[in-house]
């Protein structure tokens, strides 16, 4: 049995934890209603004289030709969601196939997928690009999507999953005439929401995230993502003005907040379920 000592231990270190993730979101939020010069001048005072709206104002007014705040940040919805529907169509498939199909060379197959994990996504990059660059999809949504199209880690979620579930439940619903697409679609997928879940909020958070890909691929700024024009921003008409700066980066960290706050319990409950410590 745990000592209450021990118990208090965690509990602290949980909270420092917490802080180090806390704080910069907190700082970020309190300078984006600051005016730039209070957000210059203000030392380490936390909160603003007098709140303004004005940063905020200035970003989605959408009179600004150099900030299209609006475009950007509907161009990483667009590419995150389209991106997360086919890495969740595609590897549900993969997996479930591997997990209980008589697939040939089966566990070469999964040997691959999880040796792939251990590439780094830098040494694929310039291949892609090249195949990009000579198919002229440079600077289109199809750049910004395709390469996310499925992923190895997502395969070996749910085929971790799959390989767990119970064959009864399927042998039952086959001895009640269904074939095996309507096993996996009546049977298997209702009971794995929650991995799915779990899959599609990594995939998102991932795609809306990404810096490199959509700078390298992408020239105009009405196909920039939220990720880029924060950095060009930050080099450019943004560069003395810290309160815009945060009051934009702040408006870009709403999206993958609403997501996690609405699957949260199914996060948890999937990450549990697929046997991910």
């Amino acid at each position: 049995m745990q000592s209450k000592g021990y118990k208090a231990f965690l509990i602290i270190i949980s909270i420092i934890v917490a802080l180090i993730f806390i704080v910069p979101l907190f700082w970020m939020l309190a300078t984006s209603f600051k005016t730039d010069q209070e957000a210059f001048t203000a030392g380490i005072r936390w909160l603003p004289k007098v709140f303004t709206l004005e940063n905020y104002q200035y970003s989605l007014s959408g009179q600004n030709t150099d900030t299209p705040v609006l475009t950007w940040m509907s161009n990483s919805l667009f590419v995150g969601i389209a991106g997360t529907l086919i890495v969740l169509v595609v590897d549900t498939l993969a997996a479930y196939g591997l997990a209980r199909l008589d697939v040939p060379f089966k566990k070469v197959l999964v040997s691959i997928f999880i040796g792939s994990l251990t590439i780094p996504w830098v040494i694929t990059f310039l291949p892609l690009y090249m195949e990009f660059n000579k198919m002229g999809l440079l600077d289109t949504y199809a750049v910004l999507i395709l390469p996310y199209s499925s992923n190895a880690f997502g395969v070996f979620l749910l085929y971790q999953y799959f390989r767990g579930f119970p064959k009864e439940l399927e042998e039952a619903a086959n001895l009640d005439g269904a074939n095996k697409w309507q096993v996996f679609q009546k049977v298997v997928l209702p009971s794995a929401k929650p991995v799915i879940w779990t899959l599609a909020i990594f995939t998102f958070m991932g795609i809306y995230n990404d810096f490199l890909w959509p700078l390298v691929t992408t020239n105009s700024p009405e196909m920039r993502t939220i990720t880029t024009g924060i950095a060009i921003m930050q080099q450019g008409s943004f560069v003395s003005s810290p309160g815009k700066l945060m009051a934009l980066t702040s408006l870009a960290t709403v999206p993958a907040i609403v997501l996690f706050i609405i699957g949260q319990r199914s996060f948890i409950k999937g990450v549990n379920q697929s046997g991910i410590k």
